[in-house]
């Protein structure tokens, strides 16, 4: 059990871990400050968010290697969170990630991880398509060394691109070094760590240019005090909950994704499945942990714990040695830290965002259809345009949508010929009832309200030809039927009735039954009508099917 601490740690693969941990424990060092960054918020929160929270959820998560971090996504909700509007926008930070992690938990303890699988792909596609484009569009004022006005990215890149003249070279050459080393080195055996060596010779570069030729590239030091050790112990600011709520559910709906993406694509030691709703709980505890210790809200990191994977990890003790390498260069190393170059910074994350954008996905969801192509693209331009946080909240909105539209399309109504072998054959229903005959017709997909019309479009039309039929319609396979597909049905048996003809229902479930019960169907065709199916396939149909020859013939 990750509960137990004997089983963090193994002399076996102790070696393993610790080669991965320390990989692991120097990359998140520039890519915590990356994340502080491009959330608009110290970025020390960053820093701090991914070694807290890493550390914190570690210990309770049922991935051994799911690596909690900032992710991108989450910190372009809190850019968009507004927190600078609270009394104490610091404050007001960590009490975001502590209720991050409150909801993140309580989902975890109602097992909400199933409802993960409800959230559809094109919503996903278009989220995160938009999501590479404002981290690229974000950085653009770091990057260039322009400080641009806009009440949202799209009006801040605007303002960049009208005051090409106002754009520092210095930054420029530095942003531009280093996004060319992390292109150079990724394809090669150094990897994630290219990130890493991007920001130094960026950092140094800037150092190089602010002393030879009095640039005026950003220092971290220019904009915080970096300090020398591990932050202490804060408390949330109850009073700033109620203006926390929509970001902490947009926040800890982005977190439970991410996570559950990393739950199903990153194995575990022994190879079983992971449990989502672990994994939940152990992304909660971590926000919690991150918001006490002064860090920003984290989720489960598909780069992170790919990282950790690809470095060779056995167990989850990677991840405690990735935070205590973390903690050293805080201690040890913070004044070198002070130097690290905001453009330097602001390069990493321009490739992080360009590396988010997969054409191939956005190819997959259009050849699926015209509706999920025009939800993926409301997404994408909602992300855009509106604050993140609501644009997450309408994501969720299209994909409830998406999925009644579809399952209401997906009803199809068959016709059923019974052959005195026992055979059953299935084809397209009559366009008219015929008149004299027994008709046997069987609905298949999700009966529920919105999918009614659609079901009574498929139905054949009655007509003055229809007189003497019985139509029965056989709901096996149905567990719940909605009111109004009774009412369907009631205006269906309505239409044989005045055409001298008559209908019959054979359901299985006992729910079905008291629907049509309560709808009124019961009694408008007579409980003689409805039959209650057997666990025998095709025994209570063939019943019906009987007494329906029997009727026609008294007829």
């Amino acid at each position: 059990m990750p509960l137990d601490p004997r089983t963090w740690f193994t002399r076996a693969t102790l070696r393993k871990d610790a080669v991965a941990g320390v990989i692991l424990g120097v990359e998140a060092v520039p890519d915590g400050l990356a994340a502080g960054l491009l959330a608009g918020v110290n970025p020390l929160a960053g820093l701090y968010g991914y070694l807290f929270g890493m550390v914190g959820a570690a210990a309770l998560t049922s991935s051994a290697f799911m690596a909690v971090q900032a992710t991108s996504a989450m910190a372009l909700v809190v850019s968009d969170a507004e927190l600078d509007r609270l009394p104490d926008p610091s404050r007001g930070l960590f009490t975001l990630a502590i209720l991050t992690g409150i909801i993140m938990a309580v989902a975890g303890l109602l097992r909400g991880g199933r409802l993960i699988s409800f959230v559809p792909t094109a919503v996903m596609t278009g989220f995160v398509t938009a999501i590479g484009v404002n981290i690229v569009l974000g950085q653009l004022s770091n990057f260039t060394g322009y400080q641009a006005e806009g009440a949202n990215r799209l009006l801040k890149t605007l303002d960049v691109l009208v005051h090409v003249g106002q754009w520092s070279i210095p930054s420029l050459v530095v942003g531009a070094i280093s996004v060319l080393v992390i292109v150079v080195l990724l394809p090669t055996r150094v990897g994630s760590l290219g990130l890493v060596i991007a920001v130094v010779v960026g950092s140094v570069c800037a150092v190089l240019l602010n002393l030879w030729v009095r640039g005026d590239v950003v220092l971290l030091r220019d904009i915080v005090d970096v300090p020398r050790g591990l932050p202490a112990p804060v408390l949330p600011s109850l009073g700033d909950v109620p203006a926390l709520v929509i970001p902490a559910l947009s926040l800890a709906f982005i977190g439970l994704v991410q996570g559950a993406a990393v739950s199903a694509g990153i194995p575990t030691p022994d190879g079983r499945r992971a449990d989502a709703n672990r994994d939940f709980l152990g992304q909660g505890l971590g926000n919690v942990v991150s918001g006490v210790f002064q860090g920003m809200p984290v989720g489960g990191s598909m780069s992170g714990s790919s990282l950790i994977v690809q470095a060779g990890a056995r167990s989850r003790a990677a991840l405690f040695i990735a935070g205590v390498v973390m903690a050293l260069v805080i201690f040890l190393a913070s004044d070198l830290v002070a130097y690290v170059a905001m453009p330097a910074l602001a390069g990493l994350l321009i490739v992080v965002g360009w590396r988010a954008v997969k054409p191939s996905r956005v190819y997959s969801v259009m050849k699926s259809g015209p509706l999920p192509t025009a939800v993926m693209a409301v997404t994408f331009g909602l992300t855009l345009i509106i604050p993140l946080q609501f644009a997450v909240l309408v994501g969720v909105g299209l994909g409830v949508i998406l999925y009644v539209a579809e399952q209401s399309n997906s009803v199809r109504v068959r016709a059923v010929s019974l052959s005195p072998d026992g055979r059953m054959r299935e084809s397209d229903p009559p366009a008219v009832v015929p008149a004299g005959e027994v008709l046997v017709l069987q609905p298949y997909g999700s009966l529920f309200f919105a999918s009614a019309p659609v079901f009574e479009r498929q139905l054949p039309d009655v007509s003055r030809e229809s007189a003497g039929s019985v139509v029965i319609v056989r709901l096996r396979g149905t567990d719940e039927i909605g009111l109004s597909h009774v009412e369907v049905l009631r205006r269906f048996a309505a239409q044989l009735r005045d055409a001298g003809s008559s209908l019959k229902i054979v359901a299985v479930e006992g729910r079905v039954i008291s629907q049509l019960d309560a709808g009124g169907l019961t009694a408008e065709i007579g409980a003689r009508n409805v039959y209650r199916g057997t666990e025998w396939v095709g025994e209570t149909v063939r019943a019906a099917y009987r007494d329906a020859r029997d009727e026609l013939r008294g007829r």
